[in-house]
């Protein structure tokens, strides 16, 4: 499909980004499993070295098959470009790392997963990268004042892991332009099914394709988004505008990354830099796995929505079993009204709830669940289970922990697509296995 423009969604899931004439007309997606490329001749491998011609040289920097994927992902956000990477946190990490190179600071959110707070916190200050965590990220007006001189970058995420926080991203976004600085959202949780950060103002997009993006549990995966609007030569970012000998043109003068890819600095700086010298490459069977999962996303995320819903109401009217909720599509959520402008068809399907009962019954009742399943995932076809104070965000002090609204007795759920009923029924029987 060559012109992706005037597509709808569903059918962008499906046929974007792949021209099966270009690929011995194959109906599905052919994995190239392999490590490099026949380079043709002298002259051409000359222009494709020169980034005059596109054309393969090694799977750790681009491959078919992954390319596929990043032009299909790209095609549903709206994006100028993307780069697909072996993790979400390959992701978050490049992303970072592009931004503050030499050093920096990135203005963040308490409210994002264990996993990206703690190494916030411990790894990226070893390269001077130090990360402010605001509990203003919901008051844009007063976050603008906790803007440095050093800040690079706002970064986010749209639902937040796990409590369902909502950020207006439109502000946010307004109040990072005019401070000369980008605005990060990791869309993992919602995908571009339910939310284009783009239509917003954000500038990168961030996704852990391994949760509802895939949707199945079977791959570890990453993508970076850029919508090619952000003014990079602002002088706040000089490694954009640094000219390298590797991005000489034919006649051997020097360029930037914002003169080679002007559409695609970010992610195109990204691939020449972090990816092929740091290699956290996508695999094609991975980005393969990928593709078959997208084809389906609108129809798992609703199903996986209405489920919610569903099994929602039920802990909500069992306050013998639950204390509280947070689900931002609840009409008694701080969120509501931004669930409603953000997420008109439904803020996910990930939620938490306060078990009403000490630790130890709390496990009990995980411990006696028969069809939830007990892991660190979410956006899986399966439903699942955690407890994340004590897994998906187990690095944090119990003094962060309380920082970041993760209260002891808070379990997470992710709905899946499994008939509703039963899964209410196996919460029942759980919860009166415990009382």
């Amino acid at each position: 499909m060559t012109n992706n423009k005037n597509y709808r969604f569903d059918t962008l899931k499906i046929r974007a980004g792949y021209n099966p004439k270009e690929h011995q007309y194959a109906t599905s997606v052919p994995i190239y499993q392999t490590t490099s490329y026949e380079l043709g001749d002298t002259k051409r491998a000359e222009r494709i070295v020169g980034n005059e011609e596109l054309g393969w040289i090694y799977t750790r920097i681009s491959n078919p098959t992954v390319d596929v994927l990043e032009k299909r992902v790209a095609s549903l956000d709206g994006a100028t470009g993307a780069l697909a990477l072996s993790s979400g946190m390959a992701a978050i990490t490049y992303t970072i790392l592009n931004l503050t190179e030499k050093g920096g600071r990135i203005l963040t959110s308490p409210y994002i997963y264990g996993g990206s707070f703690d190494g916030f916190k411990i790894i990226y200050p070893k390269f001077n990268v130090y990360f402010d965590l605001s509990q203003n990220i919901t008051n844009p007006e007063k976050l603008e004042k906790e803007i440095k001189e050093d800040t690079k970058a706002i970064f986010v995420e749209s639902i937040s892991n796990p409590n369902g926080i909502i950020i207006d991203i439109e502000n946010l976004a307004k109040i990072a332009h005019k401070n000369g600085i980008p605005l990060i959202v990791d869309n993992t949780f919602a995908t571009p099914y339910l939310l284009n950060p783009f239509r917003y103002g954000a500038d990168i997009v961030i996704y852990s394709v391994t949760k509802s993006l895939s949707g199945h549990g079977n791959i570890i995966a990453g993508l970076i988004l850029e919508n090619g609007k952000f003014p990079w030569n602002n002088g706040k970012f000089p490694q954009f505008e640094q000219k390298y000998y590797t991005l000489r043109d034919k006649s051997g003068i020097e360029r930037n990354y914002l003169e080679v890819f002007p559409e695609i600095p970010f992610t195109g700086k990204i691939r020449m830099d972090y990816l092929n010298y740091f290699g956290s490459a996508l695999g094609p069977f991975e980005a393969y796995l990928a593709l078959i999962g997208i084809e389906t996303l609108s129809e798992r995320v609703e199903k996986q929505i209405s489920n919610a819903k569903k099994i929602v109401e039920y802990l909500r009217k069992n306050t013998k079993y639950v204390e509280w909720i947070n689900y931002p599509s609840l009409e008694t959520s701080s969120y509501y009204e931004l669930a409603q402008k953000y997420f008109p068809r439904g803020a996910g399907s990930v939620f938490t709830f306060g078990f009403r009962g000490n630790i130890e019954q709390s496990e009990k009742f995980i411990d006696s669940l028969k069809i939830f399943s007990y892991l660190a995932n979410v956006g899986d076809a399966k439903s699942l289970v955690v407890n994340s104070p004590k897994v998906t965000h187990a690095e944090l002090t119990p003094e962060e922990q309380k920082l970041a609204g993760l209260k002891p007795n808070l379990i997470r759920l992710s709905i899946g697509l499994e008939d509703a009923d039963d899964l209410i029924e196996d919460l029942e029987q759980a919860f009166k296995n415990v009382f």
